[in-house]
């Protein structure tokens, strides 16, 4: 049978056909990286951000560090999906609560439509990193929620609907050092406050470039082989991490399971910009934009914790990929 893909059109997704004699399943924008990391003055990288297709254009919330590398959260907004104009201040969102409204810092956004309403997942430091939530429907009132999550916890990803009738999300606990914990874990919600049902996922340590932590990347893609993730995999090097990007396929009722896996990387760092700037070797998916109608996917990534870049697949291609060079 053939795949399909739930979601919707968007026919002036972001595109570039794959280069003549490209042997990967995953390639970059040539005129990469398209967001450089001075776009606002006061501003010394915008990475790792969440982009969505919204009324005809494009608009997203991005991590923008500033010069004291104190990560905020800005909106931005774009005609095309490349280039992008940018709020000067950060995001103002309205608390009821005044203590969840005290935060340290924000980063690492992640956008996701469910029904109406667009949630934006990030981590938000509360005495340590957790998983903030809130809410909008305008990209200019955001209504704050409770954290998710105790901390310490990052990667905090929304299924793009409810799964048997709750809330679904992907997490990466970890401890007060850098994440030596790594592993991906499932929680669910019937109110967007209280989670619980907590499953593990996925492990680190499948191969060498996934050995130190994983961390889910944009929000699931829904199609009839399962729930399509994009992750990213860090590697322990004696000269460092290395950020890579992974995929696999979960079970559509029950996400906690991993059908296929790859046991490879498909996107490590190799481009210039992302292997030069303020951490070197990194490639950090962080949005995926699908076009329902024809399985193009545009892949927004972080680059060397400096710039954003765009990299392109086909979902029925890269589905038959997972499934060809899977290990679970």
């Amino acid at each position: 049978m053939p795949l399909i893909i739930h979601g919707d059109s968007v026919p002036n997704l972001p595109w570039q056909p794959k280069p003549a004699g490209c042997p990967d399943v995953i390639w970059r924008y040539d005129a990469n990286p398209i967001i450089d990391r001075r776009p606002l003055p006061q501003a010394t990288g915008i990475y790792n951000s969440a982009v969505v297709a919204f009324e005809g254009k494009f608009v997203g919330v991005f991590r923008t560090e500033y010069k004291d590398r104190m990560p905020h959260l800005h909106v931005g907004w774009s005609e095309d999906g490349l280039s992008w104009s940018f709020s000067p201040t950060e995001i103002e969102f309205i608390c009821a609560d005044a203590e969840i409204a005290q935060r340290e810092y924000g980063y690492d956004p992640r956008l996701t439509r469910i029904g109406e309403d667009y949630y934006v997942t990030w981590c938000n430091g509360y005495h340590g990193p957790t998983i903030g939530i809130a809410r909008t429907r305008d990209f200019k009132t955001f209504e704050q929620l409770e954290n998710a999550v105790l901390p310490y916890n990052r990667n905090g990803v929304l299924f793009p609907r409810q799964i048997n009738g709750k809330y679904a999300m992907l997490s990466r606990p970890s401890d007060t050092g850098h994440t030596p914990f790594g592993d991906i874990f499932y929680s669910e919600s019937p109110d967007l406050t209280y989670w619980g049902k907590h499953r593990h996922v996925m492990a680190k340590g499948l191969a060498w470039w996934q050995d130190k932590k994983i961390g889910a990347g944009p929000s699931p893609i829904e199609t009839s082989e399962g729930w399509l993730l994009f992750y990213h995999g860090v590697a322990e090097t004696c000269n460092g991490f290395v950020y890579s990007t992974g995929a696999a396929l979960l079970d559509l009722d029950q996400p906690w399971k991993v059908l296929y896996r790859t046991n490879q990387a498909i996107l490590m760092p190799e481009a210039p910009y992302e292997l030069t700037g303020f951490v070197p070797n990194v490639v950090f998916p962080v949005t995926s934009l699908v076009d329902a109608a024809t399985g193009r996917v545009a892949l927004y990534c972080g680059a060397a914790d400096t710039v954003t870049s765009l990299a392109f697949c086909q979902v029925e291609e890269l589905v038959a990929f997972i499934k060809a060079h899977s290990r679970v």
